[in-house]
């Protein structure tokens, strides 16, 4: 009789535990959207000119995010933050933790929009649905997705791949979404994307060096006009 109890008792936890998974709240949205949107997100690893005066034409280790926006056998095409990718040498793309390629630049903006197109030969990757910021009012819950201090990751035997942080939109102010989601040095690039569509309406950045808890956003309808206005990447579909 203890055996049986016993067999019973298996029977109905395991039934629970499958329960429990088969009814994951369709509302926790995240765990999809991440498993959506991490194929397409980017680790970009260079070397920089280095800051410090006595250091002049060394140079230093450096990473950010992007996010692929359109790819075919040609290879893929990646929007990410200008200052990102500024003065740049030995730029590599890592796509979705696989494949890794040298990447160029081939398109940037001005200061204000902060915006860039790189390049890499890595072919048919998955591509980010990109909507818009129009709509995005305070109070939005959105995610974030980047590769925060990757190279500390590795140092601790942590691997490298995306994290996922979640929030809402703080304001919108004037070319920028604010974020209650902290920037973290490496995500600056990355996808924001809002909760319900799972699409891409921002592209990471911080502003404050002597504030990192406030994050902020390009409105991805200023990285479309930029694409838009260049004929060389206007095939980029939006």
């Amino acid at each position: 009789m203890r055996y049986r109890v016993a067999f019973v008792c298996a029977a109905l936890l395991s039934g629970c535990a499958s329960s429990a998974q088969e009814q994951r709240p369709a509302g926790d949205r995240y765990v999809e959207m991440y498993r959506t949107l991490h194929p397409s997100v980017v680790l970009f690893t260079m070397r920089v000119p280095a800051d410090e005066p006595r250091r002049k034409g060394k140079f230093d280790d450096a990473y950010g995010t992007g996010v692929v926006v359109a790819s075919g056998a040609w290879g893929s095409r990646i929007l990410t933050d200008a200052h990102v990718v500024a003065d740049a040498r030995n730029l590599v793309a890592r796509i979705g933790d696989g494949k890794s390629a040298p990447a160029r630049v081939i398109a940037t903006s001005n200061d204000d929009d902060d915006v860039a197109i790189v390049e890499t030969a890595i072919p048919n990757s998955t591509v980010a649905q990109l909507g818009t910021s129009r709509s995005v009012e305070p109070g939005s819950a959105i995610g974030v997705l980047g590769y925060p201090i990757p190279d500390a990751f590795a140092d601790e035997h942590l691997g490298t791949t995306v994290s996922l942080y979640t929030g809402r939109i703080a304001s919108v102010r004037k070319g920028a979404l604010e974020l209650d989601v902290p920037i973290i040095p490496g995500e600056s690039g990355g996808p924001v994307f809002d909760a319900l569509t799972g699409k891409v309406i921002g592209i990471a950045e911080s502003r404050f060096d002597e504030e990192r808890a406030i994050g902020f956003a390009t409105p991805i309808d200023v990285a479309v006009k930029f694409i838009a206005s260049h004929p060389r990447i206007a095939n980029y579909p939006h």
